[in-house]
C-alpha cells in the first residue's frame, strides 16, 4: 500500500533507494509507528532520507502521498466523541460577528477600566451570565469570562481566546522551557553558530593531543605539537517571554533555547510575562515568591553581554506605556522604562518575535516594541536570526 509514497520520493527528487523502501517497511512490521502519525513520519524520514538537503524534498512529499489522511468528518466526530459538561456549558457563550463586535464600545481607557470594574466589585451581589455590564461568563461584558469586548479584565477563565484583556485576574502557571529538547528546527542551530566568535584567552598554547600523536607516529620520536588555546567568548543574556499569547509558540522557543544552551559557554536566561518590568524569574513554579529584581540582572551583567529579548511582543498598550498596566500585577513603573534600561545597559540588545513579519503591523503593541527597539526586531525565521546576528555585531 506505501508503494505510491515510495514512487512520490522517486519522483520529488529523493533518491531512495529499495533497501531503504524495505528497511521502512520493516519497521512498521517491527510496530515502531503503531497509530501514531508523528512516529510514522519520522520512521519514513528516518529510513529513507540519507542527505538533509532531501529532508524539504521528502516533506512535499510526504504532504503530497498522505494529504488528507488525517481529516475526520464531523459526522464521525459527534458520534464517536461523548461531549463533556463544561464545552456544553461554554456554548452559552454568545458567537458574535464580526458586525456585532464593530458595535461593542470600549470604556474608554485603562484608568476607567479600573474604576469600573472596582464599582462593578462593590455592587455585584452573585453570579451573572449573558449580560453586557456584570463580572460573570459570556455576553460583552468587560469583566469576566468566555465573552467578547474590545478591551476588558479577563476573570475565571484559563487561556486567553480574542487576546482583547487589559488585565488578567487569575493567577496563571507557567512552564519551564526544556533546553535539552530535541531539536526539530534544524536551521536554528546552524544560525546560532554565526553569532559565536572563538577567541583566544589565557594560555597562548595548549596541547594538541591529536597533533602529538600524529606527529610521534609519523617521525618515530616524540613530537610535542601545541595549538592556540579557545574559548566561546560570547556572553548571551536571554529574556524569555512564558504564558498567555506565548503558548502557541512553545515548542520553537523551546528549540532556540536548546540550541542557545549547546552553543554558548556564557549563556544566561531569565523569563518575564509580556513586558519587561520590576523583577524576573528563572523558575516559573516560583514567579510569584523567587523573583530576581530586573535592578540586580541590570547590575549583574556587564555590557560585554549580548542581550536577547525573545517574545511576540503582543499585549495591551497599556501593558508597556502606562505604571499599573502590567497584565498580572500593579507596576510602579512602566514597562517602557525598564526596557529602555535594558537598551542602555546592554548596547548589543535584539528582540526575536515568533509571530510572522507580515502580521507585526496590525498589532500596535509590537510597534511601540519595535520603535524602542530602533526596529532592531527580527522574526524566528532562519533569515531573521541571521539578520539579527549581524544586528549584534
Amino acid at each position: 500500500m506505501f508503494v505510491p509514497f515510495f514512487e512520490t520520493l522517486r519522483k520529488s527528487g529523493v533518491p531512495v533507494t529499495l533497501r531503504e523502501y524495505l528497511t521502512f517497511l520493516e519497521g512498521l512490521r517491527a510496530g515502531l509507528a503503531t497509530y501514531d502519525v508523528e512516529a510514522f513520519y519520522f520512521l519514513a524520514r528516518s529510513a529513507m532520507v540519507k542527505d538533509e538537503r532531501h529532508l524539504d524534498r521528502f516533506d512535499r512529499a510526504f504532504a503530497t502521498a498522505f494529504k488528507g489522511l488525517d481529516q475526520i468528518s464531523a459526522e464521525e466526530v459527534f458520534e464517536a466523541v461523548n461531549l463533556p459538561a463544561d464545552w456544553l456549558k461554554k456554548q452559552a457563550e454568545k458567537h458574535l460577528t464580526e458586525e456585532e463586535r464593530a458595535q461593542i464600545e470600549a470604556l474608554g481607557g485603562f484608568d476607567k477600566l479600573m474604576e469600573t470594574l472596582k464599582e462593578r466589585l462593590k455592587e455585584q451581589q452573585g453570579r451573572h451570565q449573558g449580560g453586557n455590564k456584570w463580572i460573570g461568563t459570556a455576553g460583552t461584558s468587560p469583566f469576566g469570562a468566555y465573552g467578547y469586548n474590545p478591551e476588558g479584565v479577563r476573570i475565571g477563565q484559563d487561556e486567553s481566546r480574542h487576546q482583547r484583556a487589559v488585565k488578567v485576574w487569575d493567577k496563571r502557571e507557567f512552564r519551564n522551557l526544556d533546553d535539552s529538547v530535541e531539536l526539530g528546527t534544524r536551521n536554528i542551530k546552524v544560525a546560532l553558530k554565526r553569532l559565536r566568535r572563538w577567541v583566544r584567552q589565557g594560555a597562548e598554547e595548549e596541547l594538541d593531543l591529536n597533533g602529538t600523536i600524529r606527529a610521534t607516529a609519523e617521525h618515530g620520536y616524540l613530537d610535542v605539537v601545541t595549538q592556540p588555546e579557545r574559548h566561546n567568548a560570547v556572553k548571551v543574556l536571554l529574556f524569555l517571554d512564558v504564558g498567555g499569547s506565548m503558548d502557541p509558540f512553545i515548542k520553537v522557543v523551546e528549540e532556540l533555547f536548546s540550541a542557545a544552551r549547546s552553543e554558548f559557554k556564557h549563556l544566561e536566561h531569565y523569563y518575564f510575562h509580556n513586558c519587561l518590568y520590576e523583577g524576573v524569574w528563572r523558575d516559573n513554579s516560583r514567579r510569584w515568591d523567587g523573583q530576581t529584581p530586573t535592578w540586580e540582572v541590570l547590575n549583574t551583567y556587564g555590557p560585554d553581554y549580548k542581550c536577547i529579548f525573545v517574545g511576540d511582543a503582543s499585549m495591551s498598550p497599556y501593558e508597556i506605556a502606562y505604571p499599573g498596566g502590567a497584565n498580572e500585577h500593579w507596576n510602579a513603573e512602566a514597562g517602557q522604562v525598564w526596557l529602555q534600561r535594558a537598551r542602555d545597559q546592554w548596547h548589543d540588545h535584539l528582540w526575536i518575535n515568533p509571530v510572522p513579519e507580515k502580521h507585526w503591523q496590525y498589532t500596535q503593541s509590537i510597534t511601540m516594541i519595535r520603535e524602542i527597539f530602533e526596529d532592531r526586531m527580527v522574526p524566528m525565521t532562519l533569515e531573521g536570526i541571521d539578520r539579527g546576528v549581524r544586528l549584534l555585531g
